[in-house]
């Protein structure tokens, strides 16, 4: 990430949780690509820069879901991980036949976890 990303992420982070953290970059990410899906006029390098935060968020969601120091139970962090490969093979699949339908379940699988993210973030 360059500096002005970093800097960016350590302003939300200092008002939010880690949870509303999480839950805020997936709706960014989820809109960055909807907005690609909907005014699909194929710009290689934007796609592609928007898949590789997706993907770097993903990376950073699944490593820190799935260490064995996570105290979530076995079968959210095994959840987790399915996730996470399923999106990073999309991610390959769409920057190597790229079409905006492809995108959907992506946004999908960031929207609904952000949600469950800000439910969880809600309770504590």
């Amino acid at each position: 990430m360059n500096g002005y990303g970093a800097s960016a992420y350590q302003r939300v982070q200092t008002t939010l949780g880690p949870r509303q953290l999480e839950a805020h970059l997936l709706l960014k990410a989820a809109a960055q690509l909807q907005s690609f899906k909907d005014n699909w006029s194929y710009d290689e390098s934007a796609v592609a820069e928007a898949l590789m935060l997706n993907r770097k968020l993903w990376t950073i969601l699944g490593t820190s879901a799935t260490d064995d120091s996570n105290p979530l139970p076995d079968a959210i962090k095994e959840n987790i991980g399915n996730l996470t490969v399923f999106v990073l093979k999309r991610t390959l699949e769409i920057m190597d036949d790229p079409s905006p339908e492809k995108l959907s379940a992506l946004i999908s699988i960031n929207r609904s976890l952000a949600q469950g993210l800000r439910g969880q973030a809600e309770e504590e």
